[in-house]
């Protein structure tokens, strides 16, 4: 099997330290994996070198939570059956106790397609509610950017073999290595530099949709007539953040995508996603929903329809939309012509929406706002944030001005605006 060597390892560790994280002199780092609480011990040494290039930048102690896959597989296989709602607390407590704090928090994200395939959507469910239940105040500070955190991607057996079945066993591992540092922009003489200035480019495209402050977007195209109203003080942003106290920084590598919140009670028409959905270990694939006045009335799927189901009861704003994204089909991932089964990759291959939460900064003030106001304001609330693609190069997107015009937005699925 083929490794990535140390010198790329060490580039993308001091990509997610400096332009992710933008870990600061005196932060400690707390590493973890959300859902599963861990991070593979596949990815020691990525992880290795991340830990080191936090130190060399000033880190002041680097905390990394474990897991192993096995034992996971193993509890779904042989634990009692009305055992999944158990969760071990002390990793969100941990968690909760780094952000509470100031420091930085890193997530891998590095799970295999098909750890869960076969087992009792029940069951899945039930684990998704504990962890949903301990995890909610670690996404209430996310979505208010309580401090500086990032989310890397890192290959393990199973996802590798997911995305590449056709090449010989021992070549798959380094065939996902090389797809994610071009995608990520590490194989570029000075990825820090390359990021910066995409980052910028993705600023422009926000400045220039907020000065259109549309009221709303329909997008349109095969199985695909939505329209979605946008709150007044809405905001478009880019994964290029900055924490409640100032420190700027990069949440996910890769991201391509501009987004902000649709109005929680606005979304009306039929979608179907252009990219199966890995939900928690779950795929979800060849599906459709139906909105009216803001909420799923109506679904399918041609794999996973029951974990579906159980997605959008979890509660009363999991079936309400609370992020839309805009990305070219020309985006380096997209036309990588990949299928990574890991969202945070194929959602920067096409424009998505999110059923479940809205950031709050994505509202002008609304970090400030009680989750009452932010409602009357037009922002969902739920326990989920869940991100599905509907983009395509046979996508369009029209914006909907205040004087009830509509204007091309991305046509054929490329931006129909330069900044």
């Amino acid at each position: 099997m083929n490794a990535p060597s140390q010198e790329q390892l060490k580039k993308y560790a001091d990509l997610c330290v400096q332009v992710g994280l933008n870990l600061q002199s005196g932060q400690r780092l707390v590493i973890h994996a959300l859902r599963y609480g861990g991070v593979p011990i596949h990815n020691l040494e990525l992880i290795k070198q991340i830990t080191e290039s936090a130190y060399r930048n000033g880190a002041r102690f680097v905390d990394v939570m474990w897991r192993d896959d096995d034992l996971i597989r193993s509890r779904f296989e042989l634990a009692p059956r009305d055992s999944f709602s158990i969760y071990p607390a002390w990793q969100a407590e941990n968690v909760l106790e780094y952000i509470e704090n100031g420091d930085a928090v890193l997530s891998i994200s590095s799970v295999d397609p098909d750890l869960l395939s076969g087992q009792d959507p029940e069951i899945i469910d039930d684990y998704q509610k504990g962890f949903l239940k301990h995890w909610a105040p670690i996404s209430e500070h996310i979505r208010k950017n309580s401090t500086n955190w990032s989310l890397l991607a890192a290959p393990i057996p199973g996802w590798f073999d997911k995305v590449f079945p056709e090449l010989p066993e021992a070549e798959r591992e380094q065939a996902l290595w090389e797809a994610l540092f071009k995608v990520c922009r590490v194989d570029q003489p000075d990825p820090v530099a390359a990021w910066e200035e995409h980052i910028d480019l993705l600023t422009r495209r926000c400045g220039y949709l907020n000065e259109q402050a549309y009221t709303g977007l329909r997008f349109s195209g095969p199985g695909t007539d939505l329209k979605l109203g946008l709150p007044e003080g809405h905001r478009w942003r880019s994964a290029g953040f900055a924490s409640q106290s100032g420190i700027p920084f990069t949440a996910n590598i890769p991201t391509e995508e501009v987004f902000t919140l649709p109005h929680l009670e606005e979304t009306e028409g039929e979608v179907t996603a252009s990219r199966p959905l890995n939900y928690g270990g779950s795929l979800i694939e060849g599906f459709r929903l139906k909105f009216e006045a803001g909420r799923v009335v109506d679904y399918s799927a041609e794999e996973g329809e029951r974990v579906l189901e159980n997605m959008l009861e979890i509660d009363q704003g999991a079936g309400r939309l609370g992020e839309v994204a805009l990305v070219p089909d020309s985006s380096p991932i997209s036309q990588s012509g990949i299928l990574f089964y890991n969202t945070l990759l194929d959602e920067n291959a096409s424009s998505h929406i999110a059923l479940g939460s809205a950031y709050r900064f994505s509202m002008e003030g609304g970090e400030a706002l009680s989750e009452e106001a932010f409602k009357d304001r037009g922002g969902n609330t739920s326990q989920i944030h869940v991100d599905f693609m509907i983009g395509s190069a046979a996508i369009n997107v029209e914006g909907i001005t205040p004087a009830g015009g509509h204007e091309e937005v991305m046509v054929d699925g490329e931006w129909a605006f330069h900044v």
